[in-house]
């Protein structure tokens, strides 16, 4: 799944170690969500979208929609 979380974390200015705090998840977390490795479960992927005020849809894009 293709997602925008990177920008939207340096947009921020935080570092991926801020943003895993944030979402109380860890760094590694973070980079393998930033880099595609990862798809999140739901709950984290509304704690995201609270955290940037933005929809779901707006952060992460299914593979045959990019």
């Amino acid at each position: 799944m293709r997602n925008t979380l990177k920008q939207l974390r340096e947009h921020k200015g935080w570092t991926q170690g801020a943003l895993a705090d944030e979402l109380g998840v860890s760094r590694q977390t973070v980079n393998a969500l930033e880099t595609g490795r990862y798809d999140p479960a739901l709950p984290l992927a509304f704690r995201i979208s609270k955290l940037f005020a933005q929809p779901i849809e707006a952060i992460f894009t299914p593979p045959d929609e990019a």
